[in-house]
């Protein structure tokens, strides 16, 4: 990683996903009609995110990890659930496509998260910045939780961004 600030994004992503996590479960129970409903969602967020980690783990070339399309995807997945209208017949399809996106991505970056020379570092920060983060966010007032989500997705699709003007700059380096 010689493109110095992506070396941040991965905090950045962990610490997001967990701030966002509340908000998430917020949206999620809105969407859901039953609690049993609620509850496959998150067997199918949980299944998809063991395949995702899998789906990185039996990789052979782990130099070419396509985690640009992690943060994008993971970006695009939070900004598209800030569009959704409770109007649809067809939400609970959707939904569920969504969490086995998200699920898939999250644990495809996560298997390649725990790979990097930085995520050791990024765990004992990844704490003090959440606790911190959380206690902010009590002080702010905030009609929905879709702004937060749909802001989260933003961050990441932007994170997606500079991570590919990165890859780009370091394609170019002489070494």
């Amino acid at each position: 990683m010689n493109f110095r600030g992506t070396r941040f994004i991965p905090l950045i992503v962990t610490v997001g996903q967990v701030v966002i996590f509340p908000y998430y479960i917020i949206w999620l129970k809105g969407v859901s009609l039953t609690f049993t409903l609620f509850a496959w969602f998150f067997a199918a967020f949980s299944f998809a995110a063991a395949w995702g980690y899998r789906t990185y783990q039996v990789k052979k070339n782990k130099e070419r990890s396509y985690i640009v399309i992690s943060y994008m995807g993971m970006g695009s997945v939070y900004f598209l659930i800030g569009f959704i209208k409770n109007a649809y017949d067809i939400l609970p399809y959707l939904v569920l496509f969504l969490q086995v996106m998200l699920g898939f991505l999250q644990g495809y970056f996560r298997a390649w998260h725990s790979e990097q020379k930085t995520y050791h570092l990024h765990a004992v920060h990844h704490y003090l910045i959440v606790g911190c983060m959380m206690i902010g966010l009590t002080f702010v007032k905030v009609i929905s939780p879709v702004f937060f989500i749909t802001v989260f997705g933003v961050l990441l699709m932007l994170c997606g961004l500079w991570e590919l003007i990165g890859k780009g700059k370091d394609q170019f380096v002489i070494k």
